[in-house]
């Protein structure tokens, strides 16, 4: 088989995910979708539409997003198609996560506006620039975590968790009775200065009999 009978066939099998979006109710998004279902229809593949009207990028919850993403992890589409990248993420660290989602699942990104297309084996380039970034991100994180962790151990200060109190008999005795009565871990956690997880130790069954 020739490359370009690889390539029709491998488009023909696509189900894409086409993401539109505008920031406010005035807007509309009938140009962004009239161009990504053409698109669609000329590499023939199939489509579901995914519409945010009125969500600025800025917003954390998008209820069409947060349908796609869903569908996303369930591999419910192929590719992932918009119009232009801010269209999609508010910021350049949620572009990275998605990218990282779409690259870790198998699933294609086809951006119009910036000529992004990891279908195509040139822009697959784009997925590995994509995660280099990413893993920059992560260890400048991680650096300046280690960093503020020295300068506060110079400074005398503690580092980490701070350390649960010993518990009194007494204490354990009480916290017992009280489970006993009903009361959550997550409550007792909180009123005896301890972890739900020794909270919960010190109040199971088999502790009561030692």
């Amino acid at each position: 088989m020739g490359k370009e009978e690889a390539e029709e066939e491998m488009n023909q099998a696509k189900r894409a995910a086409i993401y539109v979006r505008v920031s406010t109710a005035e807007q509309e998004t009938a140009l962004q979708e009239a161009e990504l279902q053409e698109y669609c229809e000329r590499r023939g593949w199939s489509f579901v539409l995914y519409r945010d009207k009125g969500q600025s990028g800025a917003k954390q919850d998008r209820p069409a997003l947060n349908l796609l993403l869903g569908d996303l992890r369930k591999r419910k589409f192929d590719v992932l198609v918009v119009w232009a990248l801010d269209r999609l993420a508010r910021s350049l660290k949620q572009l990275l996560a998605i990218s990282e989602d779409c690259r870790s699942l198998g699933v294609d990104l086809v951006s119009l506006k910036q000529a992004v297309d990891t279908t195509l084996p040139a822009g697959r380039l784009t997925f590995q620039v994509l995660g280099a970034v990413a893993e920059f991100e992560r260890e400048m994180l991680r650096e300046r975590v280690r960093a503020g962790m020295a300068q506060a151990r110079r400074a005398g200060k503690k580092v980490g968790r701070p350390v649960k109190r010993n518990l009194l008999a007494s204490e354990i005795e009480k916290m017992k009775g009280l489970r006993s009565e009903g009361a959550s871990i997550r409550k007792l956690a909180a009123e005896f200065g301890t972890s739900q997880w020794m909270a919960e130790k010190l109040t199971a069954p088999s502790q009561a009999r030692t």
